[in-house]
């Protein structure tokens, strides 16, 4: 049987839009990631660049379009069954659960592969306590290949900012997720965590082998380490390429870049 190019997708979206009131904040987005590949979202503040990801994670549900994950219909499920599905994400605003462990908030993603029932965890079954142990030894596995095992029992809100991004991500990958949005996760860091975090994005690409699709400001890190550059302005995709072709683009320059990087 011959499988189609649509079928080897690990990300198909085509063509959502959706509208708030009178304003189409996005407008026929569309984007394919096969598996592995490493892509960029790009646009001015306000482009509609953080709605697509909150579309894609199901946070909103598009007014037309569709959304495939691994060739299933996803567009219309909640975020929780998308995570479940394979899909995470990390904010723009970091979220982590503060007053939490860095271990208990990596935890918290690992649990999404192991949903336990009511009656089970009230009686803290055989079952429920073997699950929570591979759990628990998941979250330190990664921690382990993030670099955070030392930090484990330190509550979230005490690391420095950029082990508060890794650490983001961790939970991110705990869930098990096949595609990962990052979205601006170069927010706030200095020159040297940026370095530091293109290594780590392509080391857990290759790592946990992850398709990855990001939303980022730092012209200089999204050149560095994406194969394709979607560009929005004001909900609209106005181009699509490689990194030397979106630093050539007209539209690019005139509606973001301002002058070729």
């Amino acid at each position: 049987m011959t499988i189609s190019s649509a079928e080897r997708l690990l990300l198909d979206v085509r063509e959502i839009s959706i509208r708030f009131g009178g304003l189409c904040a996005v407008n026929r987005f569309s984007c394919a990631l096969p598996n592995g590949a490493l892509h960029a979202i790009i646009g001015p503040n306000g482009a509609g660049k953080t709605t697509v990801f909150n579309l894609l994670t199901g946070v909103y549900t598009p007014d037309a379009g569709e959304i495939y994950l691994k060739a299933r219909r996803i567009d219309g499920l909640r975020p929780y069954q998308i995570a479940r599905a394979g899909m995470a994400r990390t904010f723009q605003n970091i979220r982590l659960f503060g007053e939490l462990s860095v271990l208990d908030n990596v935890k918290m993603g690992a649990q999404m592969r192991q949903p336990h029932a009511l009656a089970s965890t009230v009686l803290r079954t055989g079952g429920y306590v073997a699950a929570e142990r591979r759990t628990e030894a998941t979250a330190r596995q990664i921690l382990q290949i993030m670099g955070l095992a030392a930090r484990e029992f330190v509550q979230a809100k005490h690391l420095p900012y950029g082990d508060q991004r890794r650490l983001e991500i961790a939970r991110a990958l705990a869930t098990g997720a096949q595609v990962l949005l990052l979205d601006e996760p170069a927010a706030g860091m200095n020159p040297r965590e940026k370095q530091e975090l293109m290594k780590l994005i392509g080391f857990i690409r290759s790592r946990f082998d992850v398709t990855i699709l990001l939303i980022e400001h730092d012209m200089n890190l999204v050149m560095s380490i994406s194969e394709k550059i979607i560009v929005l302005d004001h909900g609209e995709t106005i181009a699509v390429g490689t990194p030397s072709e979106i630093q050539s683009h007209p539209k690019v320059i005139e509606a973001y870049l301002g002058e070729p990087v």
